[in-house]
């Protein structure tokens, strides 16, 4: 009897994840994902239906661990702007050390079905939730229409350098990217 390689998964989902980014979703095929996973591009169909299938579950996978690290963060963190401030170093770590597949989710998005897009886009929306609250707690002097300009300024800022290369050593972007986010969010001092 064959045993199921648990790490399959995972090794399509991060051969996916580099692929696309480097070519784009319609460039890359089914075989080729397999390839790069050390599988037949049929292989794949035995853990997603298809192509897209497997972009929304890197998706789901990005998505959900946000929301878990901020679900902690609100859990164990009780000032408020500590938490802020876990919530934007978790965006910063997420941007630097999964750069491709930050990268990925920006530009191919729009690729998915629409209601996988819009389920995802709902739970995007979660995410961003948490940290208008936590804005417009720390900001009183915000509406809340200005809570949430602001914290799509500082993800906007926190994602810039996603398509260039900064040419930074990885400590120095971190360093420039949170304190860039606390200026925007006027929290800098």
């Amino acid at each position: 009897m064959r045993t199921r390689d648990p790490e399959r998964k995972s090794r399509i989902l991060a051969a996916a994840a580099d692929l696309v980014a480097r070519k784009g979703f319609h460039a890359v095929s089914i075989a080729e994902i397999g390839a790069a996973a050390g599988i037949t591009g049929s292989g794949i169909y035995r853990h997603f239906d298809s192509k897209s299938a497997v972009l929304v579950a890197l998706f789901d996978r990005v998505i959900d661990e946000l929301l878990s690290d901020e679900q902690r963060i609100l859990d164990t963190v009780s000032d408020l702007r500590s938490a802020l401030d876990a919530l934007i170093t978790g965006q910063v770590d997420f941007v630097v050390d999964d750069r491709r597949l930050a990268q990925v989710y920006y530009n191919e998005i729009n690729n998915l079905p629409e209601e996988d897009r819009r389920r995802l886009r709902r739970k995007q929306r979660l995410y961003l939730e948490e940290w208008v609250h936590l804005v417009g707690e720390l900001r009183a002097d915000l509406t809340d229409a200005e809570a949430r300009t602001v914290v799509h300024a500082v993800i906007g800022a926190i994602q810039s350098p996603l398509f260039h290369n900064t040419g930074l050593p990885e400590a120095r972007l971190r360093v420039l990217l949170r304190d860039a986010a606390r200026a925007v969010l006027g929290l800098d001092g």
